[in-house]
């Protein structure tokens, strides 16, 4: 399908809009709020064009960037990548109406956050390997600096243990698609750096398995999969309430998208080999990070550990290796980035009132501030998987399809339903119930009109999506079986 650049235009007029703030006078942050706000809406609006892509890519766009290797500016939307899209170029604008606590500094805020989504944005699109890379490794950049010049007390170091752990993942995976690009040319004479051609080698065993061990590291740190998770704590913890945001909702999902549609795809042998290696890894992000949130006084760490339980959810999804729980694990992919980008949303709102983020530092606060109390109720019930709510339906699709290849591990994991039940409900009972723990939390401003803005589409989406997830399904689901039939499992 012809787009007239539709995809490059939603890639990069983030990226315009980072250059018009950067030109703005940082005296008037009204002015420089609104016009990144101006971008954010319109990029959104523009995503949302996209939103009929289904089983094969559409809206291809493909020009000569390198020829002399075969590497091209590739870019088109399937049902895959077309839901992430539209997250991440939803999460900007809801980031930036709420960044007025954000003092100093604010024009590089707004900056670094219009590149980063230039950068997630592009991830999903890219078709070309090098181009993949190339994005990649960008949203690595805006992420670094804004834990590090806006985050917490610890920030350069939870900045450069990100940067440590990213940029070490990174470099096998470099090296893998390099290797993939010379056997390419080893096998047909021709240089080529397309996926769909890579995809079409046919490499030994032993080869597959080198090749998805260079990229697995790589997307199992961006998951993050224990034991490389533990970069993710200090990162949500230190950083500002909009890189925690940007960071759970979408950085996270580059992981698992980079299985489903490179590491997997590309190396199907070994994708079979590694399923039970991969799914033990998963049940003990899903046991051990639910543990982990469970022991937590800290709000923000709560809901930062957290994720390592909902992602290893995601893994057990894709790598059960069934059509049923690959539809699941892609839901939930946009399930975790909704809830627990909402739930960062919402900490940081009564983080801004108290600057304390225990549990016991507030108490009912749905009587004191109810609709950010009621808020972080809905939100909570969507994270444990309330059936209603976002949360069940890809939790529900993702044990019943990995029941039927791997019942052991779909048991496994299913404890940890059960335990993200026991440390969100701890949580809601001790913030938003019960009488208020000191003054101070006795007399907490409800939300603005600016946060109610923002948390609306998070809330509608919770319950869209838990109510009519069929929408959704009837695109992931052609896209999904698409790669998993070349697996040879549908």
């Amino acid at each position: 399908m012809n787009s007239f650049g539709i995809l490059s235009l939603i890639t990069f007029l983030p990226l315009l809009g980072a250059l018009v703030v950067a030109f703005l006078p940082r005296e008037n942050p009204k002015v420089l709020r609104a016009a990144a706000l101006l971008f954010g809406l319109a990029n959104l609006g523009l995503s949302l064009l996209i939103v009929n892509a289904a089983g094969t890519m559409v809206f291809v766009e493909r020009l000569h960037w390198i020829p002399a290797f075969g590497v091209c500016y590739g870019m088109a939307v399937d049902g895959i990548s077309m839901p992430l899209v539209i997250l991440s170029c939803l999460v900007v604008p809801i980031i930036i109406a709420t960044t007025f606590h954000v003092g100093r500094g604010l024009k590089e805020y707004l900056v670094l956050l219009l590149i980063m989504e230039t950068g997630m944005v592009g991830v999903f699109c890219a078709t070309d390997i090098i181009l993949f890379y190339v994005f990649f490794e960008l949203t690595l950049v805006p992420l670094y600096f804004l834990i590090g010049m806006f985050g917490g007390v610890n920030r350069i170091y939870a900045a450069f243990k990100f940067f440590l752990f990213t940029a070490f993942g990174s470099l096998p995976m470099l090296v893998a698609i390099l290797f993939l690009l010379y056997q390419h040319h080893q096998a047909t004479g021709v240089w080529s750096a397309s996926i769909e051609d890579l995809r079409a080698l046919r490499l030994d065993a032993a080869t597959q398995n080198w090749v998805f061990a260079g990229f697995a590291l790589a997307f199992a740190i961006k998951v993050p999969l224990w034991p490389l998770h533990t970069w993710l704590p200090d990162a949500h913890v230190q950083a500002p309430t909009g890189g925690s945001i940007v960071l759970a909702a979408i950085m996270l999902k580059l992981g698992t998208y980079g299985f489903l549609r490179i590491a997997m795809p590309l190396a199907p042998q070994a994708a079979h080999s590694f399923a039970t290696p991969v799914l033990v890894l998963a049940v003990i992000s899903v046991i051990y990070g639910a543990y982990l949130a469970w022991a937590q006084d800290d709000l923000k760490k709560l809901v930062a550990c957290s994720s390592v339980s909902h992602m290893g959810f995601v893994m057990l999804g894709l790598f059960a290796l069934e059509p049923l729980a690959a539809r699941g694990a892609m839901l939930q992919m946009l399930n975790h980035g909704v809830s627990t980008g909402a739930l960062f949303l919402l900490v940081g709102c009564v983080y801004e009132r108290r600057h304390k983020r225990g549990l016991d530092d507030f108490g009912g606060l749905v009587k004191v501030s109810p609709a950010l109390g009621i808020a972080l109720v809905i939100t909570s019930l969507s994270s444990i998987g309330l059936p209603g709510l976002n949360g069940f339906v890809g939790e529900l699709f993702i044990l019943l399809g990995a029941f039927k290849t791997q019942p052991v591990f779909a048991i496994l994991c299913a404890s940890g339903v059960l335990l993200g039940a026991i440390y969100m409900l701890q949580m809601v009972r001790r913030v938003c119930y019960g009488t208020p723990n000191c003054e101070e939390a006795a007399h907490l401003s409800d939300m603005s009109v600016a946060e109610k803005f923002a948390f609306a589409p998070l809330v509608i989406l919770m319950f869209w999506i838990g109510l009519a997830p069929g929408f959704l399904l009837e695109r992931i689901g052609p896209a999904v079986d698409s790669i998993l039939a070349a697996l040879g499992n549908t």
